[in-house]
């Protein structure tokens, strides 16, 4: 089996890391997840009529010292510690349509979270007049913050390289109580255009692959928080080798998270509270065929190394895509 085809047919799978959960910004993170993307599997496939069902498995535990506050849940709060476990399920379908010369696909996924939160919170009453500081512990699980991709438009027309630029939109379809830790939802919709680029020789095997976003979120009316638009770059240098009868990558994946604008609002207690975030980690792929089908796998660990305003911790996925 040549690189070349394998990688070729099975980039389909995974060309939707939309799937992958995250938390707000006015929570000490956005709905974006830093390193989410930027690696071949998320580039745009360039095969119309496919069909991929999607599965990734998410796992993310951080903390925020007693000196780093942050506004959550509609609360101020400190030595924040924070645990969350997501499945998400997906599909993600390319047309048969062609726009200016590019491919045109769609995807849609679920996450299904499991989360628990505890730390010192304090609630702030009317007039800004603040409460008693309490210790709370909350847990939630149940469906979160549905992703949609409603335009994705891609070219695959240079060999061994793959662009795209797409617009993600996620949903407040989660719970959300104002006053809980633990929120399945953010209750604010977040816009996201991306530009995706991915160049994987077909040669020598070699990866280098970007993924840029600008974020956009409404106002969480419930909080009277308005979050800031946030601009993300993720990358991963990899090599990709035959081995174990399919293709595996071993690289790297780098990230930068900075929230350009401030947070506003009445509920925005704590200024313009602009987040950052940046780390690095390894990333190992597996790809074969299954019969007439495609599969792929990818693991990933990305600890965050250098974090202002945000909880801060370690990402861990396994993202596994099956293409129709």
């Amino acid at each position: 089996m040549k690189p070349r085809t394998i990688l070729s047919s099975i980039a389909l799978a995974l060309g939707a890391s939309f799937l992958l959960p995250a938390r707000a910004e006015e929570g000490g993170a956005g709905h974006y997840m830093p390193g989410a993307m930027a690696s071949f599997i998320d580039a745009f496939p360039g095969k119309p009529g496919a069909i991929a069902a999607l599965n990734f498995f998410t796992f993310y535990d951080a903390s925020a010292g007693r000196n780093r506050p942050l506004p959550l849940g509609g609360l101020i709060t400190a030595g924040i510690d924070a645990t969350a476990y997501a499945d998400t399920i997906g599909g993600f379908y390319q047309t048969p349509w062609q726009v200016l010369g590019g491919g045109y696909a769609v995807g849609l996924a679920v996450p299904y979270l499991w989360m628990e939160v505890e730390g010192r919170a304090q609630r702030i009453g009317p007039g800004g007049v603040p409460g008693p500081v309490l210790n709370l512990r909350d847990t939630a699980n149940g469906i979160g913050d549905i992703t949609i991709y409603p335009f994705m438009m891609g070219w695959t027309n240079v060999p061994d390289l793959k662009y795209d630029l797409r617009l993600g939109i996620y949903a407040p379809s989660g719970d959300y109580d104002v006053g809980q830790l633990a929120n399945l939802g953010k209750n604010y919709w977040t816009f996201e255009p991306g530009i995706m680029a991915s160049w994987l020789s077909s040669k020598i095997g070699t990866e280098v692959s970007l993924y840029a976003g600008l974020d956009f979120s409404t106002e969480n009316h419930d909080t009277d928080y308005q979050s800031g638009e946030v601009f993300h770059l993720d990358g991963t240098i990899a090599q990709h080798l035959p081995l174990l009868g399919g293709i595996i990558g071993v690289g790297a994946n780098g990230f930068y998270y900075q929230q350009i604008s401030g947070d506003s609002g009445s509920g925005a207690r704590l200024g313009e509270f602009k987040g950052r975030t940046g780390g690095v980690g390894p990333v190992l792929s597996y790809i074969r065929k299954m019969g007439k089908r495609d599969l792929v796998s990818e693991l990933k660990w990305l600890p965050e190394l250098d974090t202002e305003r945000r909880l801060k911790g370690d990402y861990v996925w396994f993202k596994l895509g099956l293409a129709f």
